[in-house]
């Protein structure tokens, strides 16, 4: 099989989009599997390699980890021409998306993408509300001509159905269980970040508006006075509202900055509990990410997450922007060490069963079955 690729993000980029995509190539390079990805430049990168073709783009203004790119269709048309791919898969609505589904019905090539994010469901806390019904009216026209739509996580998959989406089908998202795991010591870093207070409460993601960070913020100020005093928070993360943040942040309170890899799963570790309170997500990875290693999770009971977290086995699931309910389950979990250490068993356990192989092996799947549809209708058609 031949795999053509179409994503407006891509790594170094920091996002799940960016980061699953590194995966999948990564995935596909280790299984012999032969693609070429479309993606946008960046400063950090080489314009071009063997497989990778990268254009000239700006950031998005509504998610500046996405870019918008200038591809250059005759450069595509030509490498498209000459891998002569089994099938395309494009995984962003914008101009290399818009490239990736222009060319696939120009050389008759199955056509597959993904959605990722809920972009309408960030217009409220940009004061975009009026741009919705053009949003879904523009993604139900670009994903109208896929095979299918891949999505992660069911609640999506309603999601589309009910806005008119046909061909929805899931492709889940997974966790590399020896990057992630529970075994450091929380030494280092609490030496680094002059840590006394005994239990760690974390967030890890992008820090702007529509992750709901206002409701973060609430949570760590009013927590009750005995338990604000035996937790100190590490916030991970980069984005827009960094400043801001910085100046509202309580005493036991540290901001790391961007961080990854090992160092990542590291601060995962050591936390006592992940604090999750996003209410926009289709999937949320760093929730896996934080059960490999062996941290519960509080988050949002909304969009993808709430079909990872198990409440009151893996984590517990509260009512979006509920401050209250985010406080009494911090307050039960900090109170309770017993519960604590199963749930950090459970969480393990259950990220254990999330295997990327799996994972993408099952997307190579569907991609038979799109291929073979369309062979089989074209000889029927030639009949």
């Amino acid at each position: 099989m031949k795999i053509a690729i179409f994503t407006d993000t891509f790594t170094p980029q920091v996002n799940g989009v960016a980061l699953t995509f590194q995966r999948f190539v990564d995935y596909l390079d280790k299984e012999g599997i032969e693609y070429r990805l479309f993606v946008p430049e960046t400063e950090e990168t080489d314009l071009f390699s063997n497989q990778i073709f990268r254009f000239a783009s700006y950031p998005f203004f509504l998610y500046p980890e996405c870019r918008l790119a200038f591809p250059n269709v005759l450069h595509i048309k030509k490498e498209l021409e000459q891998f002569k791919p089994d099938i395309i898969h494009v995984a962003t609505p914008f101009n290399i998306g818009l490239a990736g589904i222009y060319y696939a019905k120009k050389l008759g090539i199955p056509l597959v993408g993904s959605y990722h994010t809920h972009f309408d469901r960030y217009l409220q806390y940009y004061d975009l509300q009026f741009l919705s019904n053009f949003i879904w009216k523009y993604l139900r026209w670009f994903h109208r001509s896929f095979k299918k739509t891949f999505v992660p996580s069911y609640e999506t998959k309603t999601e589309l159905i009910n806005r008119g989406f046909s061909n929805v089908d899931i492709w889940s998202r997974g966790v590399d269980c020896s990057l992630f795991h529970p075994h450091f010591s929380s030494t280092r870093l609490r030496d680094q970040y002059e840590i006394t207070e005994p239990y760690i409460l974390s967030y890890v993601g992008r820090l702007a508006p529509e992750k709901d960070l206002d409701v973060l913020m609430n949570i760590a100020h009013q927590l009750p006075a005995h338990i604000r005093k035996q937790v100190h928070w590490l916030i991970a993360g980069n984005g827009p509202l960094y400043e801001e943040l910085q100046q509202q942040k309580p005493e036991n309170m540290t901001f790391t900055g961007y961080i990854k890899g090992e160092s990542l799963a590291e601060l995962y570790a050591i936390s006592d509990l992940f604090v999750f309170p996003s209410s926009t997500e289709t999937f949320g990875n760093v929730v896996l990410e934080s059960f490999a290693c062996g941290t519960p999770v509080v988050g949002a009971k909304a969009g993808g997450v709430q079909e990872i977290i198990e409440h009151g086995r893996t984590g517990m699931l509260c009512q979006p922007g509920n401050v209250e309910e985010f406080m009494e389950s911090i307050t039960e979990l900090v109170s309770k060490k017993s519960l604590l250490k199963m749930m950090n068993l459970e969480a393990r356990n259950y990220a254990l069963s999330q295997s990327w192989d799996r994972i993408f092996s099952d997307l190579l799947n569907q991609y038979e079955d799109v291929i073979t549809e369309t062979e089989t209708n074209r000889l029927i058609a030639n009949m």
